[in-house]
């Protein structure tokens, strides 16, 4: 494993964390890698890890102009937060994957001094994305660490942060080796976002129509229990006046029969 250079230091060297250069050369290239970025970042979020874009890479100690700004960094086993730049000596770590958002304008620094330098640095995967397909047909090429040489990758597996990568138009797509599952990148997240308030209405809506049905359902019982109680009620009363118009009829009987008048001989 290549050891981070370090050396005793007799004055303080001054870092840069900007050289003035622009960050992207077109706002595709910037698109793709802020999708790499984001979606990265969330997979990462709550590890010990960071994910770094077009920050300066200084990797030996006393010596600021030994340097490199990758579009995208990440780095495994370091405290997450933000950095002004990295500084390996510092840090005690090297990036695990980089990605550079390639163009035919920087395609020789690319594919030759900047991969040789991962390749000392022994960085684990080197990824070149061409969103605009100017000279990887394909789009996307990756680098993997055999030994101390860099070998093509042709499983499309980015093997350290366990994803496997796919061209989708002018992005890469992030996928968990785990569950198949996509990483959310800005747009996907505001779409999932919308689409968990949509369910979310939905499912209040449904509640909402469910505890409509109920009380319905509850006025419906009371309506026939009071339906019920009225019946209940008019038997009663009609019990009570059958039971007066016997009851009259009885005290009738008894007078008549003091006059020894028989009620069945006027009857008849």
């Amino acid at each position: 494993m290549t050891s981070v250079v370090t050396h005793p230091q007799t004055a303080e060297v001054f870092y840069p964390s900007s050289d003035g250069e622009p960050l992207a050369e077109t706002s595709v290239h910037v698109d793709a890698m802020i999708n790499a970025v984001v979606a990265l970042r969330q997979y990462l979020a709550g590890q010990q890890a960071i994910v770094l874009a077009d920050q300066f890479l200084y990797y030996a100690q006393g010596y600021p102009k030994l340097r490199v700004a990758p579009d995208v960094m990440v780095i495994l086993n370091v405290p997450p937060g933000p950095r002004d730049n990295y500084k390996t000596w510092e840090e005690g770590q090297l990036p695990v994957v980089i990605f550079e958002i390639t163009s035919e304008s920087t395609k020789d620094q690319d594919q030759t001094y900047k991969k040789t330098l991962y390749e000392q640095l022994e960085v684990q995967e080197y990824w070149l994305f061409d969103p605009r397909g100017e000279w990887i047909p394909e789009k996307l090429q990756g680098y993997r660490l055999r030994g101390d040489r860099y070998e093509p990758i042709t499983d499309g597996r980015c093997q350290p942060l366990a994803l496997r990568l796919q061209v989708e138009d002018q992005l890469i797509g992030f996928y968990r080796e785990d569950t198949g599952e996509k990483l959310l990148a800005p747009d996907d997240l505001l779409q999932a976002l919308q689409q968990e308030i949509l369910a979310r209405q939905e499912i209040e809506q449904q509640l909402e129509q469910e505890r409509q049905r109920t009380e319905q359902e509850r006025q419906r019982a009371e309506r026939e229990r009071q339906r019920a109680e009225q019946e209940h009620q008019r038997a009663e009363q009609e019990r009570q006046r059958a039971e007066q118009a016997e009851a009259e009829a009885a005290r009738l009987r008894e007078r008549l029969a003091t006059l020894g008048i028989n009620l069945e001989d006027i009857e008849a």
